[in-house]
């Protein structure tokens, strides 16, 4: 099931996401979004019998994290060598302050203290009930995640590798695009088996992998997140990139796909 988080220019609402999508991800021209009683997290699947076409709303992110946005780092090995780095040897974690999260369509701001803005495109996972200690076992992260969608880990390089620690260069507003919506019908055992993930800039392919290429699965990433940190509802893990991250510029429009999960674009625009 696919939930979406929209607006039709009034409150931010919920909806359940009709049809499926094709082989771009896209969804059908027709699909409409059954409007829900308020956020599913919370307080249900509670069907309303207003309907929205998809094309007459506008996305917002499908989730606001009341707690946090978990990145972890360098968990694609080809991504730690083109970067210089060696590949970690348990996972590498970072925050990302839910002010950070974008939606759909929104803009990236170039900030002034930045000259080199850098795309990643990533799978987010996001979680559905307290927990702490999560054993690192399928069956058991899968009772923990409310589902799963894309995410933008949106970083200043030079900040980056300036500061050492991670937090400036990726915290900035609008650093985290999430979206289109939260796909809850999958586990965790179709990612370890691999989905592909891509990333186009302008048009073009810059990034193309694979899931399976983790170093570090989801029950694995879950597991070691617990054991630091409760997990709250909305929680958002970032779960790393693939090779193929590059600079941004002004104008530029970065579209970040997963299959089964849709796309997610946004342009950059001057702070």
């Amino acid at each position: 099931m696919r939930i979406a988080r929209f607006t039709t220019g009034d409150e931010p609402s919920y909806g359940v996401l009709s049809g499926e999508l094709d082989d771009l991800g896209q969804p059908e021209e027709d699909a409409v979004l059954v409007a829900l009683a308020g956020d599913p997290m919370y307080v249900g699947l509670k069907l309303l019998e207003t309907e929205h076409r998809l094309a007459d709303v506008r996305l917002l992110a499908p989730v606001l994290p009341r707690s946090k946005v978990i990145g972890i780092g360098r968990n694609y090995a080809a991504h730690a060598a083109e970067l210089g780095n060696d590949v970690p040897d348990e996972p590498l974690m970072f925050l990302k302050p839910n002010t950070s999260v974008a939606g759909p369509d929104d803009p990236i701001f170039y900030p002034p203290q930045t000259r080199n803005l850098h795309y990643e495109g990533e799978l987010a996972v996001v979680i559905g009930r307290i927990c702490r200690d999560v054993p690192n076992n399928v069956d058991d992260v899968n009772s923990v995640i409310w589902g799963y969608s894309i995410g933008n880990d949106v970083t200043a390089r030079d900040l980056q590798e300036s500061d050492v620690q991670f937090t400036r260069a990726k915290g900035f507003d609008s650093f985290c695009p999430l979206g289109p919506w939260i796909e809850t019908d999958l586990d965790p055992q179709h990612f370890i088996d691999g989905v592909r993930l891509q990333t186009h800039l302008n048009g073009e392919v810059v990034q193309d992998g694979s899931t399976a290429d983790m170093i570090f699965d989801i029950p694995a990433l879950i597991a070691h997140v617990s054991s630091v940190m409760t997990l709250l509802p909305g929680d958002v893990i970032l779960t790393g990139t693939p090779e193929g991250v590059g600079p941004m510029e002004v104008g530029d429009e970065v579209e970040i796909s997963i299959a089964g999960l849709g796309s997610l674009t946004n342009k950059v625009a001057q702070r």
